[in-house]
């Protein structure tokens, strides 16, 4: 079913760290260290959105009230959750996205390119296409969506013509497999698929047809059991390893379970114990982290426990985008006086990858896109 994929890059003890400020000094260490022009680790195309995360809420404001909240973040969100989560671990990404060219669109553009590193060159700036929006509700350790999003003014498979070189690349399956994703596969690359919410309610089984072009599935427990018909999360794992070569169940504050046919392993792994702030794209963070761990030539349980470590730490910020979390964040949590040890025994796995100088004071969501950004007078 899967092409044998390319051996593990001796990641360990070569990374540096690309939260360190990105000036020109920086650059040339991480182009040192990776050898520049490189290949990518890893393409994503998709769609992304500014994200605005209200939190602090008791609930949903019943018709015709006003609740006030206590939190609210802005962040790239989408596709842009997991290409943020994989570049602050070092990964090299590329990124094949539509921007508008109002205000949202040039701050993610500006974001995901000189703050974050991510290379938007296969990207597109659209005129008069209006930046997709999600408004995320987030209350009760969970997380409730309000999306805005105009079609593209050309057929979506249009956006990718000629994917640039990659050792993976990472899709969602929503409105069927990209047609450049076999090629991929072809070659030797990774193929990554996750899924979202079906809002039409159908969860059309037609979907696990395409699985027999992917390599690692990524469904949360929702999507798993809904496209297979089961009841639990377990059997929908079991289900969705019939066709496809890993198949992981993401299970929020439970964990995550995985079945990695090529290898025979079938592992569980908890969560850590953190309190969440915001939800939003926690999924996708652990993706990253995941996607990583494959890279990395980690056993599957090793890799369930990194994305959950991963999305663990995002969860204690707005958003999947700018909450993930860098080296300097894991070193910190790992290295915290409140960390219990026998949770952090369990991750002596990630110490070699933790680069000699790593930080944690990185850039989170704020409430407003770019505080006094070219505002003449503006107090500093």
């Amino acid at each position: 079913m899967s092409t044998s994929p390319e051996p593990a890059a001796p990641l360990a003890g070569t990374l540096t760290d690309p939260c360190l400020d990105r000036n020109e000094a920086g650059a040339r260490l991480h182009d040192a260290a990776h050898g520049a022009p490189a290949r990518l680790d890893v393409f994503l195309s998709g769609t992304v959105f500014i994200d605005m995360i209200f939190s602090g809420m008791q609930g949903l404001p019943a018709p015709g009230t006003e609740i006030y909240t206590g939190g609210l973040g802005s962040a790239p969100g989408g596709i842009a959750n997991m290409a943020v989560a994989m570049s602050r671990l070092g990964l090299r990404v590329g990124l094949a996205a539509a921007f508008g060219d109002d205000v949202f669109g040039g701050y993610l553009w500006r974001t995901l390119t000189d703050q974050e590193g991510i290379d938007l060159s296969p990207s597109r700036q659209l005129r008069r296409w209006p930046t997709p929006v999600t408004v995320s509700l987030a209350y009760d350790a969970d997380r409730s969506l309000i999306t805005y999003g105009e079609p593209l003014p050309f057929p979506a498979g249009e956006l990718v013509q000629d994917p640039p070189d990659a050792r993976s690349c990472c899709i969602h399956l929503d409105s069927g497999l990209p047609h450049w994703a076999r090629d991929f596969r072809r070659r030797g690359s990774m193929v990554f698929a996750d899924v979202g919410w079906d809002a039409s309610g159908t969860w059309s089984p037609e979907l696990l047809s395409w699985l027999d072009d992917v390599d690692v599935f990524l469904p949360n427990a929702a999507e798993a059991m809904a496209y297979t018909r089961t009841d639990n999360p377990r059997a929908a794992l079991h289900k969705l390893a019939e066709r496809v070569p890993t198949c992981v169940v993401k299970l929020g504050a439970a964990g995550s379970i995985g079945i990695d046919a090529t290898t025979g392993e079938e592992s569980t792994a908890d969560a850590i114990p953190v309190t969440a702030l915001d939800t939003t794209g926690a999924g996708d963070v652990f993706a990253a982290a995941f996607v990583f761990g494959t890279i990395a030539g980690w056993p599957l349980v090793d890799r369930l426990k990194f994305g959950n470590l991963c999305a663990g730490l995002s969860v204690r910020h707005f958003s999947g985008s700018l909450g993930s979390p860098c080296w300097g964040e894991i070193a910190a949590w790992g290295e915290g006086d409140d960390a219990d040890p026998n949770v952090l025994a369990q991750y002596g796995f990630v110490v070699p990858y933790i680069p000699e100088y790593a930080v944690d004071d990185i850039p989170r969501a704020l409430p407003t896109v770019g505080y006094g950004a070219g505002l003449d007078g503006a107090d500093e």
